[in-house]
């Protein structure tokens, strides 16, 4: 087994566990009832995806950890996340701009993740693929919503897309380790990624009659473990319970 996949899968895994407990930070806070509810259930996607990748790292590196071990037993700087998902709940609008961003990405991501050569990677990612095709349309339809509706709304959307934008070229960045992965047909390419990506952001802002934001700064490093100063408070409240109480069971 290729020494890069474990740390692969994890990123996989890294992302998904805090983008989605980020989500979870709406629960009881949403803009109305039924968007509460939805926000709770991307979140779960999220999580329910995050335990794939983390079992599946923790089946290969065969050391008698699990999902849970890996999930709430390690430090911030062991995680792998991109800065995107770091980012603190923010307001309505920066939400929809954050989850626009990433799951238009992870859709196309997840639809070539199908043709892995790693069988594993493949059923996981024939399952996200559809779970992220909802996340895409639930954040479109949000973004066309608020850019297009009210003064207020626009102004909120128009900053939540400004403050996203330098954090998503990271998204198509690739270690060394997942550069092999690709060559060798287990990971997809992200920079061949760009362009669907591009072309279903530019649908969304079109109809939503907003600009794509210009930033010449990006921020990057989470792969390597250089993180936002708000990935550590985050995964301390996380993990508080399960290190608490390390031989709990529910």
């Amino acid at each position: 087994m290729t020494p890069h996949l474990i740390p692969y899968v994890l990123s996989l895994a890294d992302d998904a566990l805090v983008l989605g407990h980020r989500l979870s930070q709406w629960s009881s806070y949403g803009p109305t009832l039924e968007e509460d509810i939805a926000l709770s259930n991307l979140a779960l996607d999220l999580l329910g995806q995050a335990r794939m990748f983390y079992q599946l790292a923790a089946d290969i590196e065969g050391k008698g950890r699990d999902e849970d071990k890996l999930a709430y037993f390690r430090d911030a700087a062991d995680f792998r996340c991109i800065h995107l998902v770091q980012l603190p709940r923010g307001d309505f609008a920066f939400t929809c701009a954050r989850q626009l961003a990433y799951a238009a990405f992870m859709h196309v991501y997840y639809d070539a993740m199908q043709r892995s050569a790693e069988p594993r990677l493949a059923e996981i990612a024939a399952k996200a693929v559809k779970e992220m095709a909802y996340h895409v349309r639930h954040s479109a339809e949000w973004a066309i919503r608020l850019g297009d509706g009210t003064g207020e709304s626009r102004r909120r959307m128009i900053a939540g897309l400004a403050d996203v934008w330098p954090y998503t070229a990271e998204m198509f960045e690739m270690t060394a380790g997942e550069k092999v992965l690709a060559t060798s047909g287990i990971a997809p390419d992200r920079a061949a990624l760009r362009a669907p990506w591009n072309a279903m952001i530019d649908r969304v802002l079109h109809e939503a009659t907003l600009d794509r934001p210009t930033t010449l700064t990006q921020h990057s490093g989470g792969r390597e473990g250089l993180h936002t100063p708000h990935l550590a408070p985050m995964l301390a409240d996380m993990q508080s319970l399960a290190r608490a109480l390390p031989d709990a069971r529910w």
